[in-house]
């Protein structure tokens, strides 16, 4: 995981210091990427100990289609907590865009059941994507994102928006694009959860895992986690764990979490920091 403890060395010591919408304030670099082989190894940080639960449960709640945050909090995730309604609502979120994104003739589109037609059937083709930047159900900026989702807009816009994917002897790449990331808390929980897609992706199409790319608009660091990641980068990173995933489901959707196992994962303490709501 140098890259990222590159990227946040970039940002202490090269970025801008800048607003933003939550009021805490960044130092923020524009125009960055980060490139992982699967095949190294699982991209987990060990530098710091990840909540594994919360990004593997989000991952299969975005697959689901739900945009309720009642399954991530029976599962004991509550990361999305600060921005439902009070009955958990959080409007068209990622599992909307991807599973139901309506077109202006009123048809429904579900990009991921797409998405794994195309890798099976037209594995060369250049369109394998999914998106979730729908601009008609953006939200209004407000200090209240619940407010949006109350109204039927998203609480929030999608910060990792555009997945593309790859195939090549018969090998399965991803890329992805993000406009806005927080690196010391999204930026793992992004790649560790792109890796997981992309094993789940070549598990069902029958094909190796290849590279992940991460590209980033505004990268930036909280000014409140500027002491976390200077804790983190006087850590020295360990070996990468691996992956195993325990059976075939019949498609994308079928996963379950005990599906999944982390194998060697040794990393160094939990380094805890505020959300910027």
């Amino acid at each position: 995981m140098q890259p990222y403890l590159a990227l946040l060395r970039d940002v202490m010591e090269n970025g801008v210091d800048k607003s933003d919408r939550t009021g805490t304030g960044t130092r923020s670099v524009f125009g960055r990427q980060l490139r992982y082989d699967l095949r190294a190894g699982f991209p987990l940080l060990t530098t710091k100990k990840l909540h594994i639960r919360s990004i593997l449960h989000e991952l299969l709640w975005f697959l689901s289609g739900e945009t309720n945050i009642r399954y991530l909090q029976e599962n004991g995730v509550s990361i999305w907590d600060e921005w439902a309604t009070p009955d958990g609502e959080l409007g068209p979120v990622y599992g909307a865009q991807w599973r139901r994104w309506q077109g202006a003739d009123g048809q429904v589109y579900d990009q991921v059941t797409d998405l794994v037609e195309g890798l099976k059937n037209n594995p060369d083709s250049r369109r394998h994507i999914i998106n979730g930047w729908n601009v008609a159900e953006l939200p209004i900026e407000s200090d209240k994102p619940w407010e949006n989702a109350a109204a039927g807009r998203m609480a929030l816009p999608p910060c990792h928006l555009l997945y593309q994917f790859y195939v090549a002897d018969k090998t399965l790449s991803a890329s992805l694009y993000i406009r806005s990331n927080d690196l010391f808390l999204g930026n793992p929980y992004n790649t560790a959860s792109l890796a997981f897609l992309t094993h789940m992706l070549a598990q069902q199409c029958d094909y190796d895992v290849g590279d992940i790319v991460i590209s980033i608009g505004d990268a930036h660091i909280y000014r409140n986690h500027f002491e976390q990641v200077q804790t983190q980068l006087q850590r020295e990173p360990g070996p990468l764990p691996q992956l195993r995933i325990r059976r075939r489901p019949a498609s994308i959707f079928d996963y379950r979490f005990e599906d999944f196992e982390i194998v060697n994962y040794e990393a160094q303490p939990h380094i805890k920091a505020p959300i910027a709501v």
